[in-house]
């Protein structure tokens, strides 16, 4: 396994940041921020009528799962990122073995290598 330059490190931080930013954009959309990284979906108004309410539940059921699928994201994110300004970025939290370069370009908030997330599934 290669080495871990100062490039890559680059890279995957300018990567993180992109995806950062991304996440926060999507989520000022359908949801409102409570708190640093905190965010709470959006209930939509559309109306008084039954078929009105109806489509608000809805709407609000997949902004809810949303926020909370970003949420999590965001957060892995700025764990990765958290990581790279320690200089413990790219190793895993289970064996402590260095995370193969590919997965951490495919996905850059790995916490685990893939032996280790192998035998934890």
């Amino acid at each position: 396994m290669k080495k871990i330059t100062v490039k890559f490190i680059r890279e995957i931080k300018e990567d993180l940041i992109k995806r950062r930013n991304d996440l926060v954009r999507e989520l000022e959309v359908d949801a409102v921020q409570v708190a640093e990284n905190d965010y709470d979906a959006k209930f939509p108004e559309y109306g008084n009528k039954d078929d009105e309410n109806a489509a608000e539940v809805a709407a609000f059921e997949k902004n809810l799962s949303l926020e909370k699928t970003m949420e999590i994201s965001l957060y892995n994110v700025n764990k990765a990122l958290s990581k790279i300004e320690k200089n413990k970025y790219g190793f895993c939290e289970k064996c402590n073995s260095l995370i193969d370069k590919k997965r951490l370009k495919a996905f850059p908030s790995a916490t685990a290598c893939m032996n280790c997330k192998k035998k934890f599934l």
